[in-house]
């Protein structure tokens, strides 16, 4: 399915909730919504399904207007973040539910039930009921009751959110895996970069409903178009400094250091008075990376420990600038202690006065 949004706003009461967004969603991939809390991405989703009628605009699947078509006359199926099964039918019939309504004879559903349990991996607790499962299970009969209508459309708003680490991780995979033949349109919602880069496909950046950005999801990474962007497709955000282009062509940072620019950087921001320079939290290393890394000297407020990496809280010994660096690995650091970071000039992404971004390491080095 061809899904397409020409202009959509939606109002409620005084507060508006979407801001003239245009999208049209790549058929056959996974579609990723990727933005904070409240961005609008469940309004967006809800307008998709035709739960919700904008106060402006159009929705087209494949050319056709159904703005006003209501969602059950819509091929589409949507799972939510908060799991919803019948609990006093088993899972079985949980998943035959919507086929059971379209009246298909039994033994299509049977073979159809048994076909999606069997990818999602609960093809052995159909004679089970919902409370007698694990939350990773419910939601993977939530998920076989949208998939096996076989919707060309399938919306999934946060769907993994409520399940722990490694079940988001094999369900992740495993939808992936699922939606790989392109013969379904899939829209998924999460606040998480780390999740979308995974998906891969398409993404899609809200931000306080408007739709930033919209790209191959790696594309969107690598190029940022604004300073709004970079700052959702970055956890923790990137790291922003307000420079100056000296006579010699170099960055003059507020942390007391110059780091020389890329000759496509010192060409882009020509003219700018005023730019910012973005570094990612994982791009400030405790090592130089090349010859031309510039060391910047800080003192550790705090640090983080999360599973594989360290997050380190830096203020800077010149202009008292906080930094943020993401660290592969655990390491014992006392607060308190002085220490270099390292900044690549290679890594640099510049933004001009007006926060867009004029250049950064794709332009100078293509895709890595």
């Amino acid at each position: 399915m061809v899904l397409e949004l020409e202009r959509v706003t939606v109002v409620s009461g005084a507060q508006t909730h979407l801001y003239g967004v245009d999208l049209r969603l790549v058929p056959g991939a996974i579609n990723v919504l990727l933005g904070p809390t409240q961005a609008g991405k469940t309004t967006l989703m809800r307008v998709m399904a035709g739960l919700d009628r904008p106060a402006s605009g159009r929705v087209l699947a494949d050319g056709h207007d159904v703005t006003g078509v209501s969602v059950r006359q819509r091929n589409l199926a949507m799972v939510y973040q908060q799991f919803i099964n019948y609990p006093a039918m088993t899972v079985f019939d949980n998943i035959a539910s919507p086929l059971q309504l379209q009246k298909l004879p039994a033994d299509e559903v049977k073979r159809r039930v048994h076909e999606v349990a069997g990818k999602l991996h609960i093809d052995h607790l159909l004679q089970r009921r919902p409370g007698e499962l694990s939350g990773g299970q419910q939601q993977r009969c939530a998920l076989a009751r949208a998939l096996v209508k076989r919707s060309s459309l399938v919306l999934l708003d946060e769907p993994l959110v409520n399940l722990d680490y490694k079940l988001r991780e094999e369900l992740r995979v495993e939808l992936a895996t699922l939606f790989a033949d392109g013969k379904t349109t899939v829209v998924y919602a999460t606040t998480e970069p780390l999740e979308a880069l995974l998906l891969g496909g398409y993404t899609a950046i809200v931000d306080r409903g408007r739709v930033l950005q919209h790209g191959p999801t790696l594309d969107v990474y690598n190029a940022p178009a604004t300073v709004d962007v970079a700052a959702v497709f970055n956890d923790p955000p990137m790291n922003m400094l307000v420079s100056d282009l000296t006579a010699d062509g170099t960055a003059r940072l507020p942390i007391g250091i110059d780091v020389p620019l890329q000759r496509a950087s010192m060409r882009a921001v020509r003219g700018n008075d005023r730019f910012r320079i973005g570094i990612r939290p994982g791009h400030l290393r405790l090592a130089p990376r090349t010859e031309r890394s510039v060391a910047v000297p800080c003192r550790l407020e705090l640090a983080e420990l999360s599973g594989s990496e360290t997050y380190l809280h830096l203020h800077t010994q010149q202009g008292g600038v906080d930094l943020v660096a993401q660290l592969q690995g655990v390491h014992q650091i006392d607060l308190g202690t002085q220490l270099d970071v390292y900044i690549d000039p290679d890594e640099l992404f510049v933004f001009g006065a007006d926060a867009t971004l004029l250049s950064g390491p794709e332009a100078a080095h293509g895709a890595h």
